[in-house]
């Protein structure tokens, strides 16, 4: 009935949990979300003005698919001054999201039979994109005792003849861990006189607790090999406005655009206006809601590592915490439930996120403090009774 293409699609697991959040609510159950990876912080009123302002002014007509050429300008000089790199607006893209830039690029250099090298613990659309491209998805491992970062040595392993792309993720989706400069170096080194893509996902590049935000372009030869995608969702609590970019040699950019156009036909330019004034308008707003996730991240972390059966690392970006749940002795995607349906508190398994992500949750601290404090209390009811019961089985 269906192509073949699509037969692994299906809805992500974030939106499968938070689906039956909203019903339980609608039921009467108190429900405390932490499982979608947005914002809980108003758009800025500098950032929605000014699409109010685009519509009254008429940007509501169909523009060139590549983006509007102020708007690039703009994103060409906010990528020099963030990664010290030249760019020029022949090699930005404007999409729907970050999400359409890794989406349409997969699908631009990838053939039948090629191979994509992705993280796991990973963003869940890597895999099912690379094979609806009919690519061959690699995952490679980021170990939790690396602080989630990568082993260089199994990317050197997993590389073959047919290797065609290789993803990075930092800060990381679902983990919060970050590629230290020592990691991009190797990576550098080891990719610099391959025939490989890297797609560089820095999405988060502007929500840091710890140093300062390095992108693998600075390095020799690394600029032209990397497309850069990066999003307005997170860091400045537009989600809903779908506005993402990606940054690459311009015959990709040319190809990327095309099928953006076949797909989109274009991003409403009243929503690039909008980011205009996102990127060059007052950033002070991002720094402060910076502190404020870093308070909640560290009350998160130290609460969850006041449990027994958890264990978390602090996450040195983004938005998320992992907890390692493994001694609670319940499978990921049952913890999950068990949380939901029991106490209130929505999350994600860590399968979600890849195989090698069993054995961790994810939870989001883009929540109220408040918010934080009770579904702690709510999970700790939760993994006390667990405990209680592993002692009994194994007493």
């Amino acid at each position: 009935m269906f192509a073949k293409r699509v037969e692994h699609l299906m809805p992500t697991g974030a939106f499968i949990f938070l689906e039956k959040a909203k019903k339980l609510e609608s039921q009467g159950k108190s429900i405390i979300h932490l499982e979608i990876g947005e914002p809980d912080f108003d758009t800025p009123e500098n950032i929605k003005e000014a699409a109010i302002k685009a519509l009254t002014d008429a940007y509501t007509k169909y523009t060139i698919g590549q983006g509007l050429p102020e708007f690039r300008e703009v994103i060409a000089d906010y990528i020099k001054k963030t990664r010290n790199i030249d760019v020029g607006i022949d090699e930005v893209v404007v999409g729907t999201g970050g999400s359409s830039i890794v989406f349409f690029t997969i699908l631009a250099v990838i053939n039948p039979g090629d191979e994509v090298l992705y993280p796991d613990p990973g963003w869940f659309i890597y895999e099912p994109t690379t094979i609806l491209a009919n690519g061959v998805p690699k995952p490679y491992h980021l170990p939790e005792e690396k602080g989630f970062s990568i082993d260089i040595d199994e990317i050197r392993d997993k590389i073959s003849e047919r290797t065609k792309l290789i993803i990075i993720n930092s800060p990381q989706n679902p983990t919060g861990g970050m590629l230290s400069t020592k990691d991009l170096s190797d990576l550098a080194e080891l990719l610099r006189d391959k025939n490989i893509w890297i797609m560089s996902d820095e999405v988060y590049s502007r929500i840091l607790f710890e140093g300062e935000f390095k992108s693998i372009t600075k390095y020799p030869v690394m600029k032209e090999k990397t497309v850069i995608v990066e999003s307005l969702s997170k860091t400045y609590a537009m989600p809903g406005l779908r506005l993402g970019y990606g940054i690459m040699e311009p015959k990709l950019a040319y190809k990327v655009t095309s099928l953006l156009i076949q797909c989109n036909s274009c991003t409403p330019p009243f929503i690039q206006i909008a980011g205009i004034e996102a990127l060059t308008g007052k950033q002070d707003i991002i720094e402060d809601r910076c502190e404020i996730y870093r308070k909640r991240r560290d009350i998160m972390i130290d609460g969850l590592n006041s449990i027994p059966g958890i264990k978390c690392i602090k996450p040195k970006g983004a938005i998320y915490a992992f907890p390692n749940i493994k001694a609670l002795g319940l499978p990921s995607r049952d913890l999950s439930l068990k949380l939901l349906d029991e106490v209130g508190v929505c999350c994600l398994p860590g399968t979600a996120f890849g195989k090698f992500a069993e054995g961790y949750i994810r939870f989001t601290y883009a929540n109220s403090e408040s918010n934080i404090q009770e579904a702690l209390q709510r999970i700790k009811k939760v993994a006390t009774m667990s405990v209680s019961e592993n002692s009994k089985i194994y007493h």
